[in-house]
Parts: C-alpha cells; structure tokens; sequence
C-alpha cells in the first residue's frame, strides 16, 4: 500500500479514531518484535516435564506374533 494513501485515509479520521490507528500500529510493531526475537533453547529447562516409566522399552503384548 503506498504510503501517501495511507497518510491521507488516516488524516480524513476524526481524532478518537487516529488515536485507535496509533494503539493498533504500536501493536503490530510490537508484535513484529517479538516474532524477531527467537528465544534460544535453555538446556535442562524441560526437565521434570517428561516421564519415561520402567518398561518403556519392553516389547509389546500386541505385536508378539510378529516378533517370532
């Protein structure tokens, strides 16, 4: 959208409007800010999230026919 369009749809709005158009665009900046900052992985941060339980490695009941 070319730029000068857009001053002047803006400067056509009453004022409680452009006020609304600014809080959307800090919005939008901020929101476009967050998505720039990637969060780098922390090693450990996960741990006591995850539970393997004894015999996770077992062979299965269901597939013993197959397994002969």
């Amino acid at each position: 959208m070319d730029n000068i369009l857009l001053y002047t749809k803006l400067t056509s709005l009453p004022e409680n409007m452009k006020t609304e158009v600014s809080d959307f665009i800090d919005f939008l900046m901020s929101k476009a800010k967050i998505k720039q900052e990637k969060k780098k992985a922390i090693f450990g941060s996960s741990k006591g999230l995850f539970v393997i339980h004894d015999g996770f490695d077992d062979p299965l009941d269901d597939f013993k026919e197959y397994m002969h």
